[in-house]
């Protein structure tokens, strides 16, 4: 099954070459969708958009340089900057690719849906591509809606270019209308069935609990474009939990908790039973997107030289040596959050580098604390096997235990605090100071897994979090501009869009 997916995503990626310009995602499936073979490369060029570069880079992009944990190196070219100090405009080159892959992933998303849909394919396979589809197309949604806001809104597939001028939602509440709409589909029409580098009927419950939180915390903080939704924040966490705690109970042969916290980062291990949903990439690959250069974002360069990580246990790990060492820890994030004797600390944050005799390296190439969540200890040259890790359990599990509260939630965060080696949370809070706690616990828990931008905003806490932010109000740190190239090409969608 590996191989065959490798072997489709590499089409998708060969595929993709004329896409660089809008319109986004175009494509005829006229002459497509015939037979179930058809339909399953259809549906591998829908989660092939998952790995173009710019859209997998910007989970940290996005979702962890702009707040309090990470920052780019001083000297890093680019627009990386506009994120890590809050300036983004329009004109945002990063931003703007995201929400152009986005888009090239929804445009192929609806094209399987519609042509399968419709297709003379049998009741199994329908099932199985459109539900898979109907999940990718709520990804890329949710995705856009929590970074974007309002943003335009698009359901069958592009087949013309009168059709890419899609119209603006109406509002907030329509995307996540269609977004929660998806994702109870998916979950009628999967079965639990995991598959390395796809998603299932876990994979959708877990995302719509995901959904529900989102708009629930929103609502209770009153984040901007979100307080006046015509939606309950009891009955959200309600239906946040009620799925939360499918994902977390009800298949224990496939999904849980690994309790080994290093095990979890293995990249040779991607089916264990933390992991919900985790991209499909090979070092094997030929193509960037069938492989990754993640670690080289996170690791310091050593001139080429291979480095080595040592652990509390002394044993060693081998990483490249030709890091570009773009993504930086902050120090009081570490020093500041984590308790010396926290094992994400002390098993996957690190300041030092090692020779294979473990050896410290001197003088020390490393500009701050790197995280090793993406190490390849068996790369080739600079392709590996990391991978980012979009859906796991212990984030569902702190899904449920926010949305549910303490009866429920104690136990859940407790587990995930003794995996890390540290004593339980501090008994006896209120339900909102244990909500604040849990939010908290994600930030240690999720660190670098591009969770945190989100959290801060649906707490309407990003200005008085992130100091960079701190100039601006809540409205401000919302949501970032449409890119300015949509506004020119879509005359749905006026520069001056607010949410």
């Amino acid at each position: 099954m590996k191989k065959t997916l490798y072997l489709l995503l590499l089409s998708g990626i060969l595929g993709a070459c004329s896409l660089d310009e809008t319109p986004y995602g175009f494509y005829s499936g006229d002459n497509f969708y015939k037979s179930e073979e058809d339909a399953e490369s259809g549906l591998m060029y829908a989660y092939n958009s998952l790995n173009y570069l710019e859209y997998c880079r910007a989970i940290w992009y996005v979702g962890d340089i702009p707040t309090d944990c990470m920052y780019p190196k001083s000297d890093e070219s680019g627009d990386i900057h506009m994120l890590e100090n809050w300036t983004v405009t329009s004109n945002t080159e990063l931003t703007h690719y995201y929400f152009k892959y986005c888009y090239i992933g929804i445009n192929r998303a609806n094209a399987v849906i519609k042509k399968i849909s419709e297709g003379n394919f049998t009741p199994e396979v329908k099932d199985r591509v459109v539900g898979e589809a109907l999940f990718l197309r709520a990804w890329n949604y949710f995705n856009l809606v929590r970074t974007f806001g309002r943003c335009p809104l698009t359901t069958g597939p592009i087949s013309s270019l009168e059709q890419t001028t899609a119209p603006l939602a109406d509002n907030l509440m329509s995307i996540y209308d269609l977004i929660i709409d998806d994702c109870l589909r998916a979950t009628r029409m999967l079965k639990v069935n995991k598959v390395f580098g796809r998603v299932d009927k876990v994979g959708a419950e877990a995302l719509l609990s995901k959904v529900y939180l989102h708009l629930a915390s929103s609502k209770h903080y009153q984040a901007p474009g979100y307080k006046d939704l015509p939606i309950d924040a009891d009955d959200m966490y309600a239906k946040a939990a009620g799925y939360a705690r499918k994902v977390v109970n009800d298949y224990p042969a496939d999904y849980g908790m690994d309790d080994n916290l290093r095990h979890l980062y293995d990249v040779a291990a991607p089916d264990g039973p933390e992991h919900i949903f985790i991209m499909a990439t090979d070092r094997s690959g030929t193509h960037e997107g069938m492989y990754t250069k993640i670690p080289l974002q996170f690791l310091p360069n050593n001139s080429s030289i291979p480095i080595f990580i040592k652990y509390p246990d002394g044993s060693l790990q081998m990483g490249n040596g030709n890091g570009w060492g773009v993504f930086l820890i902050n120090d009081d994030f570490v020093e500041g959050a984590y308790l010396s004797t926290d094992k994400r600390r002390t098993e996957l944050l690190h300041r030092t580098i090692y020779d294979q005799n473990g050896n410290e390296v001197l003088p020390s190439p490393v500009r701050g604390y790197f995280t090793s969540k993406y190490v390849d200890p068996d790369f080739i040259g600079e392709r590996t096997s990391a991978r980012p890790f979009l859906l796991r359990w212990s984030d569902i599990a702190l899904v449920l235990a926010e949305a549910a509260g303490p009866d429920e939630g104690y136990p859940l965060v407790n587990r995930i605090r003794s995996r890390a080696g540290i004593a339980d949370l501090t008994p006896g809070l209120s339900l909102e100071d244990f909500r604040r706690a849990v939010i908290n616990e994600r930030k240690l828990e999720l660190a670098f897994e591009g969770n945190r931008l989100f959290d801060l905003r649906r707490t309407a806490s990003v200005t008085t979090t992130v100091q960079e932010a701190s100039r601006l109000s809540e409205e401000e740190a919302a949501f970032y501009p449409i890119p300015q190239r949509e506004v020119d090409l879509n005359p749905n969608v006026p520069s001056s869009q607010n949410n």
